[in-house]
């Protein structure tokens, strides 16, 4: 019984995290964190659980990879600068973790999921800055469509940075942050900025994942519930978003959202 209730949040967090692009770490962290005692009859540690979850986003992070990498979709040469610091930062979070054991932990994973919570509404009403960046690049979509695009390797690379070390740290996939950053800042035409952040996202988590593994910072009875859950869940919210209005979902999700981080904060605050 217990497989199936962590297979259902599996589902549940993969199902959102495709709809409107949030990571299904925010989702299930949390849940394991709580839930852990009724799920499991012990209780699962911060670090564990952020560990659990990065290692679950592995499979996300390869299925969705090698689809948009069928379509063409992924920059490999921006993908691969991003990660030269995405890589390594979410080493150094996922080693950080323990070191935001119980509250603390809390405090500033409910005050991130509060700021996440508050982009998914106000992203829609920013546009990309017009900076001129040094290096140009240009994508033209199978529509013949052209894009033009463009950074310097300094912003890149600390962009890189941040989002590993968040992703690391957290147990989250990234691209809630660093989507928004790429087609903000640097111009990205949405859907490749999409399919790079994932690619970058999936060998970052393999890397932070590793990190934990090293520490014993895995509960694998959860990773083989949660694992085909998040499969099953990517293409189930696919399904879905053609058959239901995203905006309904948006509401339901930033609700979990704001109630999950009020909770964390208060608690930390305690």
């Amino acid at each position: 019984m217990s497989y199936l209730f962590i297979l259902c949040i599996g589902i549940i967090s993969a199902v959102f995290g495709s709809l409107v692009g949030l990571g299904g770490g925010v989702i299930i962290v949390p849940a394991l964190i709580y839930l852990s005692p009724l799920l499991l009859d012990h209780e699962m540690s911060t670090s564990v659980a952020v560990g659990t979850s990065l290692t679950v986003l592995i499979f996300t992070a390869a299925s969705s990879t090698f689809t948009f990498l069928k379509q063409g979709r992924v920059d490999y040469k921006s993908g691969i600068l991003f990660f030269t610091t995405s890589g390594p930062a979410a080493v150094l979070g996922a080693s950080l973790t323990s070191a935001f054991q119980g509250d603390s932990f809390k405090l500033a994973f409910g005050i991130f999921i509060f700021f996440m919570a508050i982009l998914l509404i106000i992203k829609k009403y920013l546009k990309p800055l017009s900076f001129h960046w040094k290096i140009q690049r240009s994508y033209i979509d199978p529509a013949g469509k052209s894009f033009t695009y463009g950074y310097n390797i300094l912003p890149a690379l600390l962009v890189g940075f941040g989002v590993g070390l968040v992703s690391g740290l957290f147990g989250i996939g990234g691209g809630s942050l660093f989507v928004p950053a790429m087609v903000l800042l640097f111009s990205f035409p949405p859907h490749v900025a999409t399919a790079t952040s994932m690619f970058v996202i999936l060998f970052s988590s393999i890397l932070g994942s590793a990190t934990h593994i090293y520490l014993g910072e895995i509960d694998w009875f959860s990773v083989l519930a949660l694992a085909p859950g998040a499969l099953f869940g990517g293409w189930l919210g696919a399904w879905i978003a053609g058959r239901m209005s995203s905006k309904l979902l948006l509401n339901i999700l930033l609700v979990i959202l704001f109630l999950i981080s009020l909770r964390l904060i208060i608690e930390g605050m305690i």
